[in-house]
């Protein structure tokens, strides 16, 4: 007997406050209206200070009454205060508190922002005198702050109410009107508190988000009734997926439909979507289908297109709206037992072949699959028994991929498919499987297509929860089937994350420069002292041999001189375009192997050098610190620079070594270099003039450093000023250090703003002298080097030295 179709209890208020939705498309409203007002505030501020002529409205006022606009703005305000009262009366009795409250904080904020907004304006204005057009005791430009108010109040109140929703927005114009019509604000300003009004309502309701609930059992039964589809019974089957709501119906016929409820509120997985969308390349990346009817539609012709090619998906029974922004899609449920519920040995090469022929019969009518992991891929339940098929594969999970799909998309799904079988059964049978469906010269165009950004979000997880190398695996595996495989991976990113987190670092550093520029005569960089500039160039460049003595005497093998000291030039044009130390040390690895030593040898000597070379920096750096703010050198304290050095290094330190994946990241960098260092170290022991030669060079290369910013400072410093060579030891070493973290190139950025706070802090030097030191230094040991560096490049390239 068919169940009584009541509306199902309302939530309480602790689940729902649980499982209240956030739209992240508000919050990217809500940030870019953040930053329009930024903008439009310190455009509105210059303009003021320039004395430019507002908007005014004085030809309408001449023609209407003032007391005529007066008594419409009165009765306007009044409206808006009581349909307001009425809203939130109306809201407490009802009992949905999340939405009241949702809508008060959006107000308020809204109301807030336009009264700082008036402030700002009132500051620039103050003794300015009022600007044309306007009378003396009224602010130009004034944002309205009942009209923000009320616009974020109607944006974010309650569903229903479309009466009271549209006498809100009525008001809000008609407030807005009268005000401009009496001079109060200008157009400009009312288009300002438009956006102030809307952003607000954006933040608030991400903030606060929104109360959705169960949708009603009743309106789902009318809707299937209306495709005839009679539902004796409907029962809830937790979430899909995509986050959506699902509900089993079963039919008056016997047959079971799946149910899944699509809302415009459910914005599951809309982030990862996002990144994948601005980091992948255009066919690589996902389709966004934000908007729950775009979902459901894709849904239907993506079940429609796999059927119609001969692939048993679930069929598409219904597809009904039971409330405005709510679908309900109904489809047969689908009998596949996934592949993440199967012992591993039940997987045989028969059920991997009948896996591929699937896959194959959609890409044969262009369709890409787009989802292929353990759950989306499988066998066929016995419609009787239950028990599964032995060799009846099957598919499901068609809602993300397309139709007249491009090669590269199809050409994914085969990277995924052979992905997915290898954490299955191994890579061995995964690339025999792949080989025997597709051919060799099929399977080894897949090679280049192997890497985790070309994976379905589902699948990379998994496959960073399994063996880190079985994608090396997999790869070597199609190597030896096909020598001939390109072995270079596609280009699938369109950007990698560290281009991103160096792109925000360049962007806060420049940032700071700009602040510390301001005020700075720039000019003043071609008033340096001749002598100091020419021995700040004799550092610069010594800090090259240097480096080429510690790399002669750390190599266990002869190296010609001239051509060491070219390697290190060639070192600095290549660091330009990768982060500090990279360069230099992928530099010197290649050259030292062309040289004739092994690659183990080699890296372990370079890595040796860089452990010397930190041995060297951090004691210097503390002894410095130390003495820095002393005046003599007997019963001094340490100073709080050395205090700050401490923690800062304590708190990074104790960063890498509890959090695994920065511990991961940073043992992964050094292991190459530091594999063989203990050995190789123990033999530069028993070699004490290499062991002079490595450890002076490493001394000399910081000396040198330091005495060039040195002199550079010394270049702009009048005589009546004084220079710490001490501080400014502390302020490079420090300013190294933090260099070599940055992402940046060669530091780039990170660099120019440590040694410049540095010497305006703990070298008390003043910004018009640090500024122009700092850039003079950077000349000459980073892009002055760049030319020579390149000739040297091409030269070492040319005698295939590097």
């Amino acid at each position: 007997m068919r169940s009584t179709p009541t509306d199902t209890p309302a939530p309480t208020p602790g689940r729902a406050a649980a499982r209240a939705p956030r739209s992240p498309v508000d919050l990217l409203v809500g940030v870019a209206g953040l930053l329009l007002v930024l903008v439009v505030l310190l455009l509105v501020s210059d303009a003021i200070s320039e004395g430019a002529p507002t908007d005014d409205a004085s030809q309408l006022r001449a023609v209407i009454p003032s007391w005529l606009l007066f008594a419409a703005a009165l009765g306007a305000n009044l409206l808006l205060i009581v349909l307001i009262a009425y809203v939130v009366l109306r809201t407490l009795l009802v009992g949905e508190l999340r939405d009241l409250t949702r809508a008060v904080v959006a107000a308020v904020t809204a109301y807030a922002m336009a009264s700082y907004v008036n402030a700002v304006l009132e500051n620039a204005t103050y003794g300015a005198g009022p600007l044309p057009g306007l009378p003396d005791d009224v602010l130009t430009a004034a944002t309205l702050g009942y009209v923000a108010a009320g616009i974020a109040f109607a944006r974010s109140m309650p569903s229903g109410h479309p009466r009271v929703r549209s006498l809100l927005w009525g008001t809000n114009a008609a407030i807005a009107v009268t005000s401009v019509m009496a001079g109060v604000t200008s157009i400009l300003a009312v288009l300002f508190t438009i956006l102030v009004g809307l952003t607000c309502a954006a933040l608030g309701r991400y903030a606060v988000g929104t109360s959705v609930p169960p949708p009603a059992t009743g309106r789902i039964h009318a809707e299937l009734d209306r495709f005839g589809l009679r539902a004796d019974r409907i029962t809830p089957a937790g979430t899909g997926r995509d986050g959506d709501a699902l509900y089993l119906a079963d039919l008056a016929d016997g047959r079971q439909v799946e149910l899944s409820v699509l809302t415009t509120e459910n914005t599951s997985g809309f982030w990862s979507r996002l990144r994948d969308l601005l980091l992948l390349r255009g066919p690589v990346a996902p389709r966004m289908l934000y908007g729950a009817r775009r979902r459901a539609e894709h849904a239907v012709l993506m079940s429609a297109a796999a059927r119609e090619a001969g692939v048993d998906a679930p069929r598409v029974w219904a597809l009904g709206e039971i409330a405005p922004g709510t679908l309900v899609l109904a489809r047969e449920r689908s009998r596949l037992r996934s592949l993440d519920t199967l012992d591993p040995e039940h997987v045989g090469d028969t059920l991997l072949d009948d896996l591929w022929r699937q896959l194959g019969i959609l890409h044969r009518h262009r369709i890409a699959h787009g989802d292929l992991n353990a759950t989306t891929v499988g066998v066929l339940d016995h419609p009787h028994t239950g028990a599964p098929h032995p060799v009846t594969a099957a598919l499901t999970g068609f809602d993300r991929g397309a139709v007249a799909a491009p090669q590269i998309r199809t050409a994914l799904d085969t990277a995924a498919m052979v992905t997915l079988m290898a954490l299955r059964v191994g890579a061995e049978r995964a690339v025999a499987s792949a080989v025997r469906a597709l051919g060799v010269s099929a399977t080894a165009a897949v090679l280049p297509l192997l890497q985790p950004p070309g994976l379905p979000h589902a699948l990379r997880a998994e496959l960073g929860r399994a063996d880190k190398g079985l994608m090396a695996d997999l790869r070597r595996h199609i190597a030896a089937v096909a020598p001939e495989a390109p072995s270079e991976p596609a280009r699938l990113e369109r950007m990698r994350p560290r281009t991103i987190v160096s792109f925000v670092v360049v962007t806060l550093v420049g940032l700071v420069l700009v602040y510390q520029l301001s005020g700075v005569e720039l000019g003043a960089i071609r008033y340096a002292d001749p002598g100091w500039t020419l021995a700040a160039l004799t550092m610069g460049t010594g800090c090259m041999f240097a480096a080429a003595m510690v790399l002669v005497g750390f190599v266990p093998a002869p190296l010609p001189w001239w051509r060491t000291v070219l390697a290190q030039y060639a070192g600095s044009f290549v660091r330009i375009a990768a982060p500090a130390g990279l360069g230099s040390i992928a530099v010197n690895s290649r050259f030292v192997i062309k040289a004739g030593v092994p690659v183990s040898l080699s890296l372990s000597a370079v890595g040796l050098t860089q452990l010397v070379g930190f041995l060297i920096h951090v004691p210097l750096l503390l002894v410095c610190a130390y003495l820095t703010g002393t005046s003599y050198w007997t019963g001094f304290t340490p100073s709080p620079t050395v205090t700050v050095i401490a923690i800062v290094a304590t708190v990074g330190v104790g960063a890498v070594l509890m959090h695994p994946r920065l511990r991961r990241a940073v043992t992964s960098r050094l292991r190459p270099y530091l594999r063989g260092v203990l050995p190789q170290l123990l033999d530069l022991f028993q070699r004490p003039a290499s062991l002079v030669l490595g450890v002076g060079g490493s001394l000399l290369l910081t000396v040198a450093f330091v005495l060039c910013l040195h002199f550079s400072v010394l270049a702009f410093a009048g005589p009546g000023l004084e220079v710490s060579l001490v501080a400014v030891a502390v302020v490079f070493l420090a300013g190294n250090a933090i260099g070599s973290a940055a992402p940046t190139p060669g530091g780039l950025g990170a660099v120019e703003a440590a040694l410049i706070g540095g010497l305006t802090t703990v070298a008390a030097l003043p910004a018009d002298v640090a500024l122009p030191a700092v850039l003079l230094f950077r000349v000459l040991t980073f892009w002055f080097p760049v030319l020579p560096g390149w000739a040297a490049f091409s030269y070492l390239q040319r005698r295939e030295a590097i």
